[in-house]
């Protein structure tokens, strides 16, 4: 169960969530305790070896590959910064660090989690200029690169500020095992917030990808194959950030839909176990994007 003290903090949204929903089984929390490990652990150490691998090898530091380091980075700071305390709070059945701690978490995982899927929309962007032809690609051209990762942390930070500052607010979801935004209370204000939060931190994201997937997708049925070195990098990093699209927004599509359903649906519709599992599933694209990145980026399987 959620502590008391972090209930009462909490307001009576979430102290009536606290008191009626946030249960879930010993063997239930133990699951989520194993998934949650191993997530933190294979996480921290895909993307600590992949920005190793930018550290050590100066040729793999291309304007491209500094915004897919950018989402390594943010994916490590999940890992050290936010999964550990909800796998301890899994191990106890309860959260363990406070109200602040909660704060804490709800707000870090929502950076994190935004700068990488704004970060995605804009390697969608990026390809698609490059490979339709509406700009040459330029290998030593860092400051459109640099622009763009400022833009995907600033615009990330507008939207998950406000929270702290009582546009809605950070507290437990699910079992009470890990916090995020305040999906349960009805009011004007923290639907007002969910809504803007859907609209411009996944819905835009992802029509953006899906325009510029499509519009690569038609671009390239047209060009006859091209045996050039150029054109074949192009395609094998089209290849590489649209398995990360798909996969990215395989895990946080559902925690996206789940949330709407516990602010629209009746008090109560979202059980615990509905709520972890697409929790659980989004903390693991922490994990792929690494792996995709190391297997598909031709450059370090040369290394």
């Amino acid at each position: 169960m959620l502590s008391p003290n972090l209930a009462a903090r909490m307001g009576d949204g979430y102290q009536q969530e606290a008191t009626e929903y946030f249960t879930l089984s010993p063997t239930g929390h133990l699951i989520t305790a194993v998934c949650l490990g191993t997530i933190g652990l294979l996480g921290f150490t895909n993307n600590f070896l992949v920005l190793l691998l930018f550290y050590r090898h100066k040729a793999l530091r291309s304007p491209v590959n500094l915004l897919l380091a950018n989402i390594s980075f943010s994916d490590l700071l999940v890992c050290t910064l936010g999964t550990p305390f909800s796998f301890a709070a899994s191990t106890q059945g309860h959260w363990l660090i406070g109200y602040v701690g909660c704060v804490w978490y709800g707000f870090a995982n929502a950076v994190f989690g935004t700068v990488s899927l704004i970060s995605l929309a804009i390697l969608s962007y990026d390809r698609y200029i490059t490979i339709t032809g509406l700009t040459e690609a330029d290998r030593t051209d860092y400051s459109k690169a640099l622009a763009w990762i400022s833009f995907s942390w600033i615009y990330s930070l507008m939207w998950t500020l406000p929270p702290l500052f009582g546009w809605s607010s950070y507290g437990p979801e699910g079992p009470g095992t890990t916090c995020s935004v305040n999906w349960y209370s009805r009011d004007v204000v923290n639907v007002s917030y969910i809504v803007c939060l859907f609209i411009f931190c996944l819905v835009i994201p992802f029509l953006v990808i899906v325009f510029c997937y499509g519009k690569m997708l038609l671009a390239l049925k047209k060009v006859r194959v091209n045996n050039s070195m150029g054109r074949a990098r192009e395609h094998k990093v089209l290849l590489m950030v649209t398995f990360m699209v798909i996969c990215f927004l395989l895990c946080w599509l559902p925690y996206g839909i789940v949330a709407l359903v516990a602010t629209f649906g009746r008090p109560g519709i979202v059980t615990p176990t509905a709520s972890i599992i697409p929790s659980v599933l989004a903390k693991s694209s922490t994990v792929y994007n690494p792996i995709i990145y190391v297997f598909l980026n031709k450059q370090i399987q040369g290394g």
